[in-house]
């Protein structure tokens, strides 16, 4: 009979931490990728005022996705603070 994932093991909490680990990496790696992006846009355009009327849409998508990402990232990262640390009830 196996055991419910309700009552946890520490296999169990650290799979799950190493999983969020990689998340965390693969989205930080995509948050710089679509940053790098921006730059080339701008770059492309010639305008790096995001408050311009003739900022490239493009990059104000690309702007909107990355804050998306990192909020994500900071929820992810609270995450594990949270579960590392131990019970107090």
């Amino acid at each position: 009979m196996g055991l419910h994932r309700r009552f946890g093991t520490a296999r169990a909490s650290t799979t799950l931490e190493s999983k969020i680990g990689r998340m965390l990496s693969d989205l930080v790696l995509a948050c710089r990728q679509i940053e790098a992006d921006i730059a080339a846009e701008e770059q492309r355009a010639g305008i790096f005022n995001r408050s311009d009327a003739r900022y490239p849409i493009l990059a104000r998508s690309l702007n909107e996705r990355c804050a998306n990402l990192k909020q994500t990232i900071a929820m992810l990262e609270r995450r594990i603070m949270e579960t590392a640390r131990p019970d107090a009830a």
